[in-house]
């Protein structure tokens, strides 16, 4: 979780010096996605929306790539092959079918594979997610969707997003479970997705993580222009990373000294990340070999005549 966040900080300061085009910093929900993902099993598939680091982290994506593509290449949005997930869903909700997709063909095939996909609030508000979850269930399809309720959907607030007094009852119109847990208790996240997990056999649940976005939506965003300082500093009080800290001083597992040994541990680590991505060269070859699953006989026609008149070299 610290890692994550001193990550997305980093990001945003290489945002604000011209390094980076936008980003969506996860800032305060790093509980949600950190203990969701690590109650994942190795044979589980998770689909991401755009603000979970935190759950590339953790599921081993190569944290490089994670930043190439906020660059702006999309070489950094292909998954390698030994990562069990999909590429960034920009565009809100449509990875929501494709989660419900590939939960059934999980089913299909016989796989003991969970499927876990990410939405914000704004997204449970898209046709797209009210799809995705009736056919989940209709299929009884081993999917595990988080909502990262994070209050704001840029700068419409929860209480505008619907009527409903949580989101998790929106499982119920798709006769799936629904469970609404404190999104800023990484113990409680994990427990409520092993759950999920555990009876994906048995059909899809919903789980809805009650966080906040301590910071804002992306880097073209200003949140102050549409909420108080004082809910702002209400949720820090929350936040996630300070009660996991609590918790494991009060064990004794936790001191300033072991924090900073972290600190400056996770500070190399994210310099490794930077200086890799910053060292990138685009190989024009990608806008051919990365739009299908197999390269089609007038494309492939196509990259050998671009190669053969290196029309990109000049």
């Amino acid at each position: 979780m610290v890692l994550t966040r001193a990550y997305d900080n980093k990001i945003l300061s290489l945002q604000r010096q011209g390094r980076t085009a936008t980003f969506a910093p996860g800032f305060g929900e790093e509980a949600a996605q950190v203990g969701s993902a690590s109650a994942m099993r190795p044979n589980d598939i998770f689909v991401p929306a755009f603000r979970q680091s935190g759950v590339y982290l953790t599921r081993g994506f190569p944290m490089d790539l994670y930043l190439l593509y906020w660059i702006g290449y999309e070489e950094g949005n292909v998954v390698p092959e030994n990562v069990r997930g999909m590429p960034m869903a920009v565009p809100v909700s449509t990875q929501m079918p494709h989660a419900a997709g590939i939960a059934y063909a999980q089913k299909y095939k016989g796989s003991d594979s969970a499927v876990v996909a990410y939405v914000g609030d704004g997204g449970t508000s898209e046709g797209d997610f009210a799809e995705a979850l009736n056919l989940a269930g209709v299929w009884k399809a081993p999917l595990v969707a988080i909502i990262q309720n994070n209050q704001w959907a840029i700068s419409m607030p929860r209480k505008k997003q619907s009527a409903a007094e949580t989101l998790a009852q929106k499982a119920f119109a798709a006769g799936i479970n629904g469970v609404q847990v404190d999104g800023n208790d990484v113990v409680a996240v994990y427990k409520a997705t092993r759950e999920a997990i555990s009876n994906a056999r048995d059909g899809p649940t919903l789980i809805e993580c009650v966080t906040y976005r301590m910071g804002m939506h992306t880097t073209s965003d200003d949140p102050t222009k549409y909420r108080s300082d004082e809910e702002t500093a209400a949720w820090a009080k929350k936040d996630p990373i300070l009660r996991v800290k609590a918790y494991l001083e009060g064990k004794g597992l936790l001191s300033d000294a072991i924090d900073k040994e972290i600190e400056e541990g996770n500070s190399k680590i994210i310099d490794s990340w930077v200086e890799k991505a910053e060292s990138f060269k685009p190989d024009p070859t990608s806008m051919f070999t990365n739009v299908y699953s197999f390269m089609p006989e007038i494309l492939s026609a196509e990259l050998e005549e671009s190669k053969a008149s290196d029309f990109w070299q000049g």
